[in-house]
């Protein structure tokens, strides 16, 4: 993520910010006058875009994906299987944080308050942060994109 500022003529606002959003994903536009009132600076955070494509509903995501009981079987047997200290690969920190999305969201669905959205968000941060991803997004809507690009690629 990163900041833009742009000097610009009050006229040509709208035309430099519809190219600052089809050159990136873009945060709001902050407008403000130039010391000589001639012109505007314009703010905007910024980040490139995923070219990985949309984000997918959780059904989507999740369609292909083992039951919960069998995921959640999967990762501790591949953690454990790992001596301590040892880098565990994409994939285990992917379906983990699938996993506990799908927890929370199931959580959610029916009404139980909990942990498992923040758990869940952790992880897929963990994820993110792995992928080395600078996308502006919800950190679960990360993880669906990438389950579900995973998965039909398996």
């Amino acid at each position: 993520m990163f900041e833009i500022r742009v000097i610009c003529d009050p006229a040509d606002t709208d035309r430099v910010s519809d190219a600052l959003s089809q050159a990136f994903t873009v945060g709001p536009v902050r407008q403000h006058p130039t010391r000589d009132g001639k012109a505007l600076r314009l703010y905007v955070t910024a980040d490139h875009h995923s070219n990985t494509g949309p984000w997918p509903d959780p059904e989507t995501a999740y369609a292909l994906a083992p039951n919960i009981i069998s995921e959640i079987g999967w990762t501790a047997q591949t953690a454990a299987d790992k001596p301590f200290g040892t880098r565990l690969p994409r994939d285990f920190w992917l379906r983990k944080a699938a996993v506990l999305d799908r927890i929370a969201l199931k959580d959610e669905a029916d009404g139980f308050p909990g942990d498992a959205a923040e758990i869940a968000t952790e992880a897929a941060e963990r994820l993110m942060d792995l992928d080395d991803a600078a996308v502006i997004c919800d950190p679960r809507h990360y993880v669906r994109q990438q389950y579900a690009h995973w998965t039909k690629h398996q």
